[in-house]
């Protein structure tokens, strides 16, 4: 039993006794390269099941209605708004910050070079969305970066560090831009 598994028992496909709410399902995904099995309510967001449940605290409570980004986790390979999922809909594999690896390293070596994380609160959404960015346009252009953005908020930086940090990645990547840094 991994870390992440906490005994359930065998009540056929998803769904459990009633619980004190009545609405107590089991949740069977993959976190992080890790096979995670957990009774919770059915009306538990995917942020509070992996804050909460799973210890892993990388997505940020901001908005809690799908506004700022913070809570950016990929499904799939495709960002999503924890805040606003429910664990038990969730049928892919969920990564979060905590389970980033080469794919995002250059993400997160350009951002320490451009100090592009101030206060780090919208960090962890902001480089997921961008991990997701290279994979499906290695050589984005700046209209592309700002779109895969959009659903980010950050108060601290202005987005000029964060840009650069993206451009820097994106000419890595063999990208070449026209446009001008901010």
């Amino acid at each position: 039993m991994s870390e992440f598994e906490s005994p359930a028992p065998e009540l056929g496909p998803g769904r459990a006794p009633d619980g004190p709410a009545g609405d107590e399902v089991i949740v069977n995904i993959d976190v992080n390269g890790e096979r995670v099995r957990r009774l919770c309510s059915a009306s538990r967001t995917l942020l509070d099941f992996l804050r909460e449940d799973l210890r892993l605290t990388g997505s940020k409570h901001g908005c809690d209605v799908g506004d700022c980004g913070a809570c950016t986790v990929l499904v799939d390979g495709v960002p999503r708004l924890s805040c606003i999922t429910l664990a038990v809909e969730v049928e892919g594999a969920v990564r979060t910050i905590e389970g980033c690896g080469p794919a995002e390293a250059p993400i997160i070596a350009a951002f320490d070079t451009h100090v592009a994380s101030q206060c780090g609160y919208c960090t962890p959404g902001i480089i997921l969305c961008l991990s997701h960015l290279y994979t499906e346009t290695p050589c984005p252009d700046d209209t592309a970066i700002r779109r895969a953005l959009g659903s980010n908020i950050c108060r601290c930086t202005g987005y000029t560090k964060i840009l650069a940090a993206a451009r820097q990645v994106a000419a890595a990547n063999g990208a070449t831009h026209t446009d001008e840094p901010e």
